[in-house]
């Protein structure tokens, strides 16, 4: 018997939702209740492998030791307090960060989107006042709140929601002579992600953040590299551009930011990061003192564990595991893979991938319709990437088996 034949959502749990949540995100019939590692457990008892931990925010697994510890900790002794105080935490948490990225200096919030329109509003408040557009890119994703979902150049996400900020102006990924041909007087800022999550895993062709940082230099526009699903170390270095060689004045962070709890962060240079002034943004839940011990505890373990280079060992293990279908499956049209960022796009309808794994006890992500995307722990071992991988390269084969059998 499957995973889900034995799994029914309880009606008391049905029920309770029905009734009192907005039904705004499509759920599985599911309960989860305790996670360990890259393993998750219903209230029915079953375990699922997870793929996809925390939609991209469990980076250290399920509930691992040193967050937990740093969290319980900090709960006995001050939970929340206002950035109209210190707290030493959150100080150590910046000087973290930006020790391993380009100097900068960190505003905290608690979402990517939050992170998102504090870049775009230090942006526009740096550069002069008649400069107010951004160039976004298609296919990427900056969030959900207005200014940031209009940065989204998807229009899916737009649909029923205009109009929308003015300002944004979309170009083609990847495409440098599109970007430049958008530039005038009143631009301030390019935003891109150094490699697209929801679009797909996609990176960037080469050269492209370079000619884009070439861009801005010449044009005295923002660079905004939006880190909030790479970053963190889920590529095998600490944030994705660091693969290119390539420095931003602003980048995001969120998701596994603080190893599964709730935290965000924006790191601006030190020329820019004045522009944001007293008054101008805040956030009030901004590196709380658990987001802090949190945030500054999953540092300490990617680095005492060196989960950088077991990204990339990782990485290349499911290459090994998956390209061979990739050359075998004519309707696999490509594999893209940095460190743990995985994307496998088909030429056909890949949603149903999702439900078939899940009847297996595998948890994996779909992504614009054709993508099966895997963000899995960096404390993934090697017979759980073996486990998984068998049941998803069987079902991708029992796909493929039906398609042809209806053709």
């Amino acid at each position: 018997m499957s995973t889900a034949e034995k799994t029914t959502i309880s009606p008391a749990t049905a029920e309770l939702f029905d009734q009192y949540v907005i039904p705004n995100y499509g759920r599985f019939p599911v309960a989860l209740v305790r996670g360990e590692g890259s393993q998750v457990w219903d209230d029915q008892g079953n375990c699922y492998l997870d793929f996809f931990p925390g939609w991209g925010c469990n980076l250290l697994g399920h509930c691992p030791a040193p967050i937990v510890e740093a969290v319980q900790e900090q709960a006995g002794q001050l939970i929340h307090v206002p950035n109209t105080w210190y707290m030493e935490a959150q100080g150590q948490w910046a000087k973290l960060l930006s020790e391993r990225s380009f100097g900068g200096q960190a505003f905290f919030c608690n979402s990517g989107a939050e992170a998102n329109e504090a870049a775009i509003k230090l942006a526009r408040l740096h550069t002069p006042s008649q400069r107010y557009k951004i160039i976004t890119f298609q296919g990427g994703f900056h969030g959900r709140t207005y200014a940031a979902v209009t940065a989204t150049a998807q229009p899916k996400y737009h649909e029923d929601l205009g109009p929308m900020l003015p300002g944004f102006v979309y170009a083609p990924f990847g495409d440098l002579e599109a970007v430049r041909s958008k530039i005038d007087d009143e631009t301030a800022a390019i935003m891109v992600e150094p490699i697209q999550g929801e679009g797909g895993i996609r990176l960037p062709p080469e050269g492209f953040l370079a000619g884009l940082r070439e861009l801005a230099d010449e044009h005295g526009l923002v660079l905004i590299f939006d880190e909030v699903q790479a970053g963190c170390g889920r590529t095998g270095k600490w944030f994705a551009h660091q693969h290119f060689g390539v420095e931003p004045d602003i980048m995001t962070l969120a998701k596994s930011l603080c190893g599964g709890v709730a935290g965000a962060a924006m790191l601006a240079s030190k020329e820019l990061a004045p522009s944001l002034r007293p008054g101008m943004h805040a956030a009030t839940f901004g590196g709380n003192p658990i987001a802090a011990r949190a945030g500054i505890a999953a540092i300490e373990m990617i680095e005492q564990h060196n989960l950088l280079d077991r990204a990339v060992e990782l990485g290349e293990a499911f290459r090994a595991q998956l390209q061979p279908l990739v050359d075998e499956l004519a309707f696999i049209t490509e594999l893209r893979i940095c460190g743990l960022m995985i994307g496998l796009e088909f030429s056909v309808d890949a949603t149903p991938l999702v439900q078939s794994c899940l009847e297996q006890g595998l948890l994996i992500n779909c992504t614009q319709g054709n993508v099966v995307r895997l963000l899995p722990a960096l404390t993934l071992t090697d017979e759980e990437l073996q486990k998984g991988c068998h049941i998803l390269i069987a079902a991708i084969r029992q796909y493929a088996e039906a398609l042809a059998a209806n053709t």
